[in-house]
């Protein structure tokens, strides 16, 4: 039976073979909470909240969207684990949580031992950074469904917030202020129109220097996804943050209007912090409306900060941040506005 299912694309003795390196990475990214072994039906994580007096269980999906096709490109598929984790413990952090633990998934055609390897140690190495217990996960290989060296990789995350402490955007004000802290590049978003325009229309090269970069194109593009919640945990010992908001999909302008309260616009300063060579190189040559630049990239904010205004020179020397904006009366929606005009 086994011969027949590999003649359909599925090496069942293969993806044990290739499994069973799994336990002692993963092991390593374990905390006191986990329970059990890797390779069960489910990951078992001890809930044990000693400091916290009303524990709210905060999750989130996500993926890594065509920054993998990036990866194939390259052949360099050890930063996409870790670029999943920081995008996930992003995307809880905003509520103010803690990350506890994380499950994957990776879909292939076929699997490919050294890439499966560089891909969990990616993972492993995203845990590790943000105390995070990798519990469990699938592997599950479906050709037909993928073609090629295709494989797609998406994770689910599980953090702690105490409920008094959770941030959700209610006591922002007219006259907070915005800051806004810088991306590493991408992150995980945009690469659709980045790859499209870079490599399809413009016939540019991964070995390509674009004006002003440091760096390859190529290692603009796969620059990692940065973890924000040790800073931003840091920043909120200190001051009251009102709200926060990663920009990921749908950018500056989709993001922001997610926390801000129905009486209260966001107005975003444009030129108000420092963009990269690769984004400016972007959206001038491809000529972007300003619309579509804020709504598909992060254009270098990669994560906002709201602050009451006495505090945000604080957390601009916390964090190196920029002053992108503030608050002003409305309702829930986010302006570019062009102050230089």
């Amino acid at each position: 039976m086994k011969k027949q299912y590999a003649k359909a694309g599925v090496d069942v003795d293969l993806g044990n073979k290739v499994k069973s390196t799994i336990p002692r990475l993963v092991k390593s990214t374990h905390r006191s909470e986990v329970l059990g072994k890797i390779g069960g039906f489910g990951g078992l994580f001890q809930a044990q909240f000693k400091d916290y007096k009303e524990p709210i269980l905060v999750s989130s999906i996500d993926g890594v969207g065509t920054k993998l096709k990036v990866a194939e490109m390259l052949n360099k598929h050890d930063t996409i684990g870790e670029d999943l984790i920081n995008h996930c413990v992003n995307d809880i952090a905003v509520l103010g949580a803690e990350p506890l633990f994380f499950l994957d998934y990776i879909g292939t055609s076929q699997l490919e031992p050294t890439r499966f390897k560089q891909i969990l140690t990616g993972l492993v190495r995203g845990c590790r950074k943000a105390g995070c217990a990798l519990i469990g996960g699938e592997t599950a290989q479906m050709p037909g469904l993928y073609h090629g060296k295709d494989y797609d990789l998406v994770g689910t995350i599980v953090g702690v917030v105490e409920k008094k402490k959770m941030i959700n955007g209610s006591t922002i004000l007219p006259g907070d202020i915005l800051i806004g802290l810088p991306s590493s590049g991408l992150h995980t978003n945009g690469y659709s129109l980045a790859r499209r325009l870079l490599f399809e229309e413009w016939g540019l090269k991964l070995s390509t220097r674009i004006p002003g970069a440091k760096g390859t194109l190529g290692e603009l593009l796969i620059a990692t996804h940065i973890n924000y919640q040790p800073l931003l945990k840091k920043v909120g010992s200190q001051v009251k943050i009102k709200g926060l908001a990663h920009i990921t999909g749908g950018g500056l302008l989709d993001n922001l209007p997610r926390i801000l309260p129905a009486q209260v616009n966001a107005e975003v300063e444009l030129g108000s912090w420092s963009m990269s060579p690769l984004f400016r190189y972007l959206v001038d040559r491809a000529k972007l409306p300003v619309e579509e630049q804020y709504q598909t990239f992060n254009m270098g904010i990669g994560m906002v900060i709201i602050v009451a205004a006495r505090d945000a020179q604080k957390v601009m020397k916390l964090t190196r941040g920029y002053a992108i904006g503030q608050t002003v009366k409305g309702h829930g929606i986010v302006k570019m506005v062009d102050r230089t005009a």
